[in-house]
């Protein structure tokens, strides 16, 4: 083998191993965050902010009756929206995904997912605060 080939394997090497590294830290969508309540409250605040195309997205454990509250202020006003999935896909009747209040009795047992975004394709940031209030 010549020192040329050997070279050129060593480095070849190197670039593989590297893609492979940032393919695996990379490596696909992020779970949600789990809201949870502190310890005797009925409420809880997330305030974050999303640009451009990105989502956040949040799962919440709720059983069936109870009532769920979400209110969503974003500044610029209006410039982030939720969406909200029943365990199971159960109905929440819902008429469209761009909302900034929710206020019903749930009708399934389990975790509920929440996703935030911006109602535009535009580039941006959206501020957010979401209340959040079961009982």
């Amino acid at each position: 083998m010549s020192r040329v080939s050997t070279i050129f394997g060593a480095a070849f090497s190197l670039i593989l191993i590297a893609a492979l590294d940032v393919v695996a830290q990379g490596g696909g969508k992020a779970e949600p965050k789990r809201i949870e309540f502190k310890r005797g409250t009925t409420t809880t605040t997330v305030v974050d902010k999303i640009k451009n195309a990105e989502e956040a997205e949040y799962v919440i454990a709720a059983r069936k009756g109870q009532r769920l509250t979400i209110r969503l202020t974003s500044t610029p006003s209006r410039s982030a929206v939720f969406d909200i999935k029943a365990p199971g896909d159960a109905d929440l009747g819902l008429e469209f995904d761009a909302n900034y209040s929710f206020n019903k009795i749930l009708p399934a047992t389990g975790d509920y997912f929440i996703t935030v975004d911006r109602p535009t394709t535009s580039r941006g940031i959206a501020n957010y605060k979401m209340v959040i209030t079961i009982r």
